[in-house]
C-alpha cells in the first residue's frame, strides 16, 4: 500500500508546482514523511506546523527558524479554527511568484498554481483543506487514514491536490514510533497504552516540571508507575477494590495531551537535530 501510494505521489509530483507539506508542530521532524526531501527537491516548498495551538510557542517559534533556514518557507497553523489560512494562500503566491510572473510574460494570466498537499496519516490534511477550500471538500476523521484515494479541489488562485497520509513502513527508530504514539497518529487499539503513557510521562515531566501536578493535583516524582497511580486514583480511574486502573489512566492522560488540556507541549525540540 504504502509502495503504491509513493508512485503515486512521483507521478502526481510532476503535474505540481509546489509541495505544501503539513507536520504536527509537536513533533515536527517525527511527523514528517523522510521521502519528501527527496521527492519534492525540483518543487516549491511550503511546510505548514499544523496544531500550532497545542504545541509550546517558544519551542514552534524555533521550529519556524530551523526550516527557514534550509530554505523553505514556514506557516504555523491551527486549520481547526481556520487561523492562518488567509496567510497561507498569501504565502503559496509568494512562494511561486518566479512561476507566476514567467506564465505572465508568457501571456498565461491567472492559471492557478498547482499544489500538492502531502503529509502522514492522522496531521490534519482534510481538516486544512475543508478550511482552506472554506467547504468540506475531504472527508475527515481524528482516526488515521480516512482519505483514501487523491482528489484535485479547485479554488480561485490555488488547485490543491490530496494525496492520502503516506506513513513510511518501518518503524527502526524508537523515538519516531513513540512520538507518532503519542499525538495519535498510530492506531491506539494496537499500542500498549500504560507502556506508552510511562515513556510519556517520562518525557514531558523533564522538559515541563510541574505540567502533571498542576492538572491532576499530585505530587510529581522519579517513578512513573507510581505516578500513573496517583493519577490513576485522583481521577477516580479505579478497578473493582479500589485498585487504580493505570490502563484506563493511560488513556485518560493521552486524551489530555491530545486536547491541549494538559497544557501547550511540544515533544521535539530543533537543538536535538542541530549537530
Amino acid at each position: 500500500h504504502m509502495t503504491k501510494a509513493k508512485r503515486m505521489m512521483q507521478e502526481d509530483i510532476k503535474f505540481n508546482d509546489i509541495v505544501i507539506e503539513l507536520i504536527d508542530a509537536r513533533i515536527p521532524m517525527s511527523s514528517r514523511n523522510p521521502d519528501i526531501d527527496d521527492l519534492a527537491k525540483n518543487k516549491y516548498r511550503l511546510i505548514l506546523l499544523n496544531k500550532s495551538d497545542l504545541a509550546d510557542e517558544r519551542v514552534t517559534v524555533k521550529w519556524v527558524e530551523f526550516f527557514e533556514k534550509q530554505g523553505i518557507k514556514v506557516i504555523k497553523l491551527d486549520s481547526r479554527q481556520r487561523s492562518g489560512m488567509k496567510s497561507v494562500n498569501n504565502a503559496i503566491l509568494e512562494v511561486c511568484k518566479e512561476k507566476i510572473e514567467r506564465d505572465r510574460k508568457r501571456g498565461i494570466i491567472n492559471r492557478p498554481v498547482r499544489a500538492m498537499i502531502v503529509g502522514i496519516p492522522n496531521v490534519g490534511k482534510s481538516t486544512f483543506i475543508n478550511s482552506f477550500a472554506g467547504k468540506a471538500c475531504a472527508k475527515t476523521g481524528n482516526k488515521p487514514g480516512v482519505t483514501k484515494g487523491k482528489q484535485w479541489i479547485r479554488l480561485k488562485t490555488v488547485e490543491l491536490l490530496d494525496t492520502p497520509g503516506i506513513l513510511w513502513p518501518k518503524f527502526d527508530n524508537e523515538k519516531i514510533a513513540n512520538d507518532l504514539a503519542f499525538i495519535g497518529s498510530i492506531n491506539d487499539q494496537i499500542l500498549n497504552l500504560t507502556e506508552l503513557s510511562l515513556k510519556f510521562i517520562e518525557s514531558v515531566k523533564n522538559d515541563y516540571a510541574g505540567i502533571f501536578t498542576s492538572r491532576y493535583d499530585i505530587e510529581e516524582k522519579d517513578d512513573g508507575v507510581t505516578m500513573l497511580g496517583d493519577i490513576a486514583i485522583a481521577r477516580g480511574c479505579l478497578k473493582k477494590g479500589g485498585e487504580p486502573d493505570y490502563d484506563k489512566a493511560a488513556a485518560l492522560i493521552f486524551d489530555d495531551f491530545r486536547s491541549g488540556k494538559l497544557g501547550k507541549i511540544s515533544i521535539e525540540k530543533p537543538e536535538d537535530y542541530i549537530s
